[in-house]
């Protein structure tokens, strides 16, 4: 597993954390001294806006250069090393990349997941702006005996033109039905390599951010790590509330060595601000983004309706769609059943939790319609009455987003990535505070009791989804955040260079050092 020379030449060991391409810049950087520690080879300091990086003073963001067309790219002038009182001059804005290489699991090709069309989404979009995109991926695997593995399967070799390799997966303990991977292996680093790709996004957590961490670092490049499934949340839920901390250290140590964090809600980046598990800089909201097209209330039908109510279509019904899983606090709609009489509930949706599940409900007007895909699932969104989200661990919540582009009224918890969605009452929907379950009840009440409200609340709804659009928010993704990372990353390993001995041998053409340096 060879190195190319011009990924060599910027540390002693020809390993160092860098950057293969792409423009300069960032921002000016930050004198303050302040008490830090060591954490994957940065100070990382206990101000979270005064943070010393492994000899490069982390900068405040500056305006990234203007938006370019998708093929158009900027000179970059020099990156000026400062000595001056330590600090780094600041670089010059950067440019969006052109290849991309993206480290997702699950596979969004072959599992059923929150997050499945965002990453199907930022892939078409990004090749229709005229990017390159690597994809890899978990493929075909093995899991516990006994375990639904539909998804251990091998994804398409290519989707809307990007290249997809597949990795080994195995089950995710304690949760068997995910495929997960490592994605360590020589034939994955020399397709890594041999893309050479400007930035490198991964998806966290989960195992193969070791792979995309250890890739990014070994050749150099921009690291973009993008948070989606919010652990502390769920492991009170498997009786693990004692890795919490654990899990919050470690997400420290990841985060803090990446270029870029991206979170999907506010409320979230608020938490990792909390927990100091990224700097502020490099830590910014990944827009959200709906097919409001594919999710319609066109859709809605009198068939569905049949299914969605068992043969009762005149009653109220109430739809959830989603992972039934423990960790969606699905229990807790039984409680409103049963200060709900006369109102029906249709669960849309598989996981873990199911036998579970239909134990829990027995003896309610509860039914289970397994997973739905295509026009089966816009029709049973569109034809219920309230969609209720009563999970409290969502780090966006598409299926809401789903819900009110099909023109119906939500009830939600106002907990996790939710009030993203719905920030103002009526807006879209209606948010109850944890745990209450009086709230939630008198919220979904009131919707069923008034059609004209109902009715209103859906218009609000659908309105507010046709401002998200996966084409605006990938190009967000592309021309603003990505240079972030990209000018972080160049600044760093600028830096690391510049306090380097010389060496007897110039830099090899291409990398860190070569002419985009120069």
């Amino acid at each position: 597993m060879g190195i190319p020379a011009h990924y060599k030449a910027m540390t002693p060991n020809g390993l160092g954390t860098g950057l293969a391409r792409g423009k300069a810049g960032d921002a000016p950087a930050i004198g303050a001294k302040s008490t830090a520690r060591t954490v994957g080879g940065r100070r990382i300091s206990a101000l979270r806006n005064q943070r010393a990086l492994g000899g490069f003073q982390r900068c405040q963001p500056v305006p990234v250069a203007p938006r370019l067309g998708p093929l158009e790219t900027t000179s970059a002038p020099s990156v000026s090393i400062s000595q001056e009182n330590g600090m780094t001059a600041p670089p010059a804005p950067a440019a969006p990349p052109k290849r991309v290489a993206i480290f997702v699991e699950p596979s969004p090709f072959t599992y059923v997941c929150g997050y499945k069309n965002r990453y199907c989404n930022m892939i078409k979009y990004l090749r229709e702006a005229g990017c390159e995109v690597l994809v890899v991926t978990p493929g075909k695997g093995f899991s516990a005996p006994g375990t639904d593995t539909s998804a251990f399967r091998d994804p398409p070799y290519e989707y809307y033109g990007a290249k997809v390799v597949s990795s080994f997966s195995v089950g995710c303990p304690w949760y068997w039905q995910l495929p997960l991977t490592l994605g360590l292996s020589p034939r994955i680093f020399s397709a890594v390599r041999d893309f050479k790709p400007d930035i490198v996004h991964c998806s966290t957590p989960g195992f193969i951010v070791f792979a995309a961490w250890l890739y990014a670092k070994i050749l150099r490049l921009p690291l973009v790590l993008a948070y989606h499934t919010h652990i502390p949340k769920y492991l009170p839920r498997y009786n693990l509330s004692f890795v919490i901390p654990a899990m919050w250290t470690f997400f420290r140590m990841l985060h803090h060595t990446a270029h870029l964090t991206l979170v999907t809600s506010h409320m979230l980046r608020n938490e990792f601000l909390g927990e100091d598990t990224a700097p502020d800089e490099s830590l910014k909201v990944w827009r959200k983004g709906i097919d409001a097209d594919a999710f319609h209330p066109r859709f809605k039908n009198q068939e569905m309706r049949e299914r969605l109510t068992d043969g009762n279509p005149e009653a109220s019904v109430i739809v959830h769609v989603g992972r039934l899983g423990v960790e969606k606090n699905l229990k807790f709609l039984k409680g409103m059943l049963d200060k709900l009489p006369g109102t029906r509930l249709a669960f849309v949706g598989d996981g873990p939790a199911r036998q579970e599940l239909e134990v829990h409900f027995r003896g309610t007007p509860t039914v289970f319609l397994g997973m739905l895909h295509g026009d089966e699932l816009s029709a049973a969104y569109a034809s219920g009455d309230v969609f209720v989200m009563p999970s409290e661990s969502e780090t966006l919540g598409f299926v809401v987003l789903e819900a009110m582009a099909s023109q119906v009224p939500v009830v939600a918890v106002r907990a996790g990535g939710i009030p993203d969605i719905i920030h103002s009452e009526g807006v879209g929907g209606y948010l109850y505070e944890p745990g209450d379950l009086d709230g939630a009840v008198n919220l979904v009440q009131r919707l069923l009791a008034d059609e004209e409200l109902r009715t209103s609340a859906g218009r609000a709804a659908r309105e507010e989804t046709t401002k998200w659009d996966w084409r605006a928010a990938t190009l967000h993704l592309l021309q603003e955040q990505y240079p972030l990372a990209i000018a972080a990353a160049r600044a760093e390993y600028a830096n690391n260079t510049a306090s380097e001995p010389e060496r007897d041998a110039q830099p090899a053409q291409g990398g860190v050092g070569g002419p985009a340096f120069a």
